[in-house]
C-alpha cells in the first residue's frame, strides 16, 4: 500500500496544479531558498534520528516526539505557500503590467541570436544522431549503474566485512540522505557557477564521476570505516547525476521533446545497474563464495569495486569530453538566454 501512495497522491492532487504568474518575481528566489532551507533541515534531522536510534535506546515517548517533530517539518512548507498568495491589489497590478511585460519579452527574444544549431529543440531521433547524446548516455551508465550496484549490495558488503545487521541497515537508510544532498548540492552549485562564471554543467558530471571513483576505491580497500566513507562519497555523487542529467538534457536538446529524451537517457540507469550488479558484482561474489553460498572477507567485493572505480573514472573522462564539446555552446547560448531572462 505504501508503494502506491506516491502515485495516488499525484493523481489526487494533479487537478490543483495550475500555472501561476507571480507579479513580483523578485520574491521567487527568496521563497525557493526558504523551501531549500527546510529541506536541508529535514534531511539533517532525519540523519540525526537514524544515527541516534543506533546509539541510544528510544522509548515510546521519544519515538512519538521525534515523529511529531518530523510531521511539523514536513508541514512547514505550507506556511511559505500561504505567505506567497497574491493579494487582490497585486493581482490588479499584475494585470495592468502583463501586456507591457509581454511586449518587453517579445522584443528581448527578438534580440537574442542563437549562434549554434544546438540551441534548437530536437526530437528523440535527432538527438540520438548526435555524439552529445551518446556521451551523456554512457557517462550516466557508468555513474548511475555503479551507484545502484553499490546500494543494492550494501547489505552483502557489510556482512562480508563483518558489519552488524543494524550497521548495514543504517547505511542503507542514510543512503537516501546522501542521495538527497547530492541532488540538492550539485543542482545549487552548478546553477551558481553557470550563472556567475558560465561553467558548463557537464564539467560537474566529470567531477562527480571522478569523486565516485574514489568512493569505489575506498570501499574496495576494506579498511575500518571504509564502507561508511565510501558510501557517503558514492551516495552523494549518485544523487548528483540525477540532478545534473535532466538540466543538461534540456539545455542541449531543448524542452519541446524533453520528456522523451530525458527518459531515453534515464534508461542508462537500469542498463548500467544490470551490467554492474549481475555481470560484475554478482558474478565475482558467486565465484568467491563457498559451497554454502556465503562469502566472507575482502575478496568478495574488492575486484568488483576496482572495476567500477575504473569504469567511473572512464565515465569522468567521457563527461569531460562532453564538457569540451559544449562549453562554447553554454557560453554563447545558454548564458545569453539566462542573462536575457534575468533582465526581464
Amino acid at each position: 500500500m505504501l508503494a502506491l501512495l506516491p502515485s495516488i497522491l499525484s493523481l489526487l492532487l494533479m487537478y490543483f496544479v495550475q500555472v501561476y504568474h507571480d507579479p513580483n518575481r523578485s520574491d521567487d528566489k527568496r521563497h525557493l531558498n526558504s523551501f531549500s532551507i527546510i529541506s536541508v533541515i529535514t534531511a539533517a534531522y532525519l540523519m540525526l534520528v537514524i544515527i541516534g536510534e543506533n546509539i541510544f535506546t528510544m522509548g515510546l515517548s521519544g519515538r512519538i516526539f521525534s515523529f511529531t517533530l518530523l510531521l511539523i517539518l514536513l508541514i512547514s512548507p505550507l506556511t511559505i505557500v500561504t505567505r506567497t498568495q497574491p493579494s487582490e491589489s497585486s493581482k490588479i497590478l499584475f494585470d495592468e503590467r502583463k501586456s507591457l511585460i509581454e511586449e518587453e519579452t517579445l522584443s528581448k527574444d527578438q534580440e537574442i541570436q542563437v549562434p549554434s544549431p544546438k540551441g534548437e529543440s530536437l526530437n528523440l531521433l535527432q538527438s540520438m544522431k548526435t555524439l552529445d547524446f551518446w556521451l551523456l548516455f554512457i557517462a550516466m551508465s557508468c555513474g548511475m549503474g555503479s551507484g545502484l550496484a553499490t546500494v543494492n549490495n550494501m547489505s552483502q558488503i557489510g556482512s562480508s566485512l563483518g558489519y552488524s545487521t543494524m550497521a548495514t541497515s543504517t547505511l542503507v537508510s542514510l543512503w537516501s540522505i546522501w542521495n538527497f544532498l547530492g541532488r540538492f548540492g550539485s543542482g545549487y552549485i552548478s546553477d551558481y557557477m553557470l550563472h556567475t562564471r558560465g561553467w558548463a554543467r557537464p564539467l560537474f558530471i566529470a567531477l562527480t564521476l571522478g569523486t565516485m571513483s574514489i568512493g569505489h576505491l575506498v570501499i574496495s580497500s576494506a579498511l575500518p570505516g571504509s564502507l561508511h566513507i565510501g558510501s557517503v562519497l558514492v551516495g552523494v555523487c549518485y544523487g548528483s547525476q540525477w540532478a545534473l542529467m535532466p538540466s543538461i538534457t534540456s539545455e542541449l536538446f531543448g524542452l519541446v521533446h524533453f520528456g522523451t529524451i530525458f527518459n531515453s537517457i534515464a534508461i542508462a540507469s537500469p542498463v548500467g545497474s544490470y551490467i554492474f550488479s549481475v555481470r560484475v558484482v554478482g558474478y565475482i561474489y558467486d565465484r568467491e563464495a563457498s559451497e554454502s553460498g556465503m562469502c566472507i572477507g575482502r575478496s568478495c567485493f574488492m575486484l568488483s569495486f576496482l572495476i567500477m572505480a575504473s569504469v567511473t573514472l572512464g565515465g569522468s573522462f567521457i563527461s569531460f569530453a562532453l564538457f569540451l564539446r559544449t562549453r562554447r555552446f553554454y557560453k554563447e547560448v545558454v548564458c545569453a538566454q539566462i542573462q536575457a531572462s534575468t533582465a526581464l
